[in-house]
């Protein structure tokens, strides 16, 4: 295969077998849509949804500095991680630019006084981190191990998916916290059974051996066809995290941005013993966020129809005071929203006067807090 050729996850097979529309993303072949980006969407909303995230970067670090050695790479206190738990956190240069967002799960002591953590990357940026990883482990007692090809990734989200996942395993579904992972056996299969999710719905991610992915989706349709389970692409897997105001790598995060400027500050624990990448860096941008914040990201929605999106400058009486992100029509508020980032003065929620300017034409956007959709608990 040439190196040109996208990767193709180990349900590719049967995502063309369900009529999906294929797109390049992030040198992988994924799933957009199967049918309906809109009824993906709301049937993750109301029902449940099946996602294939095989294209994720999972990387695994061992050894009895593991924690040491996250502590120093991550901006987040990865040692304060208890053993089933995991951490949303971020990864940073030493300029405290945003090399990405992770997910860190503890998995727990593979031998005495040894640590075992997975780190989750985002495809676009899996060989960065890796990269960074393995780089900032000099000098630390510690492993940094490449495990992209030794797993599938499954994801079942909406407000079925205990019931529909509850029925393939005797895991404790109801004990497994948000932001917490255990090891289980669903369908015969064993996995990684994790609860983070990435839609504004409860959910599950399923970490398996590839050779058994295709085994598990369709006992998952299977299990999920009484509860309105369907296919999901990546189409309405955006437009899930827009709603609920979840950033993207690439659109509201980059390395030009730190996580102060991105209003992720409460990422960073200046706390934690030691130094670590970019604290200086990072010291300072916390500084002038609390003195002078730079622009903050809002939630635009729309009052006519037309949709924004990224790049689009947003306005208020005749100059440019910001930038969208993402945008999108939102299946649940029935309007364009979009997310952007704007000057500390017109960011308040409410604001007057604040319009995107689409093609030439200054739309009227309402300034909203984020998210624009929060699920009832």
């Amino acid at each position: 295969m040439s190196s040109t050729e996208p990767r193709r996850t180990a349900l590719d097979a049967t995502h063309r077998a369900l009529g999906a529309t294929m797109t390049d993303f992030a040198g992988w072949d994924m799933p957009l849509r199967y049918g309906s980006e809109r009824e993906e969407h709301v049937a993750v909303r109301t029902r449940a949804g099946l996602f294939d995230l095989s294209h994720m970067g999972e990387i695994t670090v061992t050894g009895p500095q593991a924690a040491e050695l996250l502590n120093y790479a991550l901006v987040g206190n990865i040692g304060s991680v208890k053993p089933g738990r995991a951490r949303y956190t971020m990864i940073c240069r030493e300029d405290g630019g945003i090399l990405d967002d992770l997910i860190v799960y503890r998995l727990g002591e593979t031998e005495a006084g040894s640590s075992h953590y997975m780190v989750v990357a985002n495809a676009s940026n899996a060989q960065v981190v890796l990269d960074a990883l393995t780089e900032r482990a000099a000098g630390f007692d510690a492993e940094v191990r490449d495990d992209r090809d030794a797993y599938a990734l499954l994801a079942v989200q909406g407000p079925e998916s205990p019931g529909i996942l509850g029925s393939l395993t005797d895991a404790d579904l109801d004990g497994l916290k948000y932001y917490a992972g255990l090891p289980g056996t669903v369908a015969g299969v064993p996995a990684l059974i994790a609860r983070t999710g990435y839609t504004g719905e409860d959910g599950f991610e399923l970490f398996v051996k590839p050779e058994h992915a295709v085994e598990l989706w369709q006992a998952l349709t299977r299990a999920g066809e009484g509860a309105g389970l369907v296919p999901c692409g990546l189409s309405c897997r955006d437009t899930l995290r827009l709603e609920a105001g979840m950033p993207l790598y690439g659109n509201e995060l980059s390395t030009a941005l730190t996580p102060f400027d991105a209003g992720l500050g409460r990422v960073v624990k200046f706390e934690k013993e030691g130094d670590f990448v970019g604290r200086a860096a990072l010291t300072g941008a916390a500084e002038r966020a609390a003195s002078e914040p730079p622009r903050v990201l809002v939630g635009l929605v729309a009052e006519g129809r037309r949709v924004p999106r990224a790049g689009y400058p947003v306005v208020a009486g005749g100059e440019v005071i910001g930038e969208v992100t993402s945008g999108a029509p939102s299946p649940t508020l029935g309007k364009p929203i979009a997310m952007a980032y704007v000057d500390a003065a017109h960011a308040a929620p409410g604001t007057e006067g604040v319009g995107v300017d689409i093609r030439g034409s200054h739309e009227p956007y309402e300034v909203v807090a984020l998210p624009f959709y929060k699920r009832q608990k």
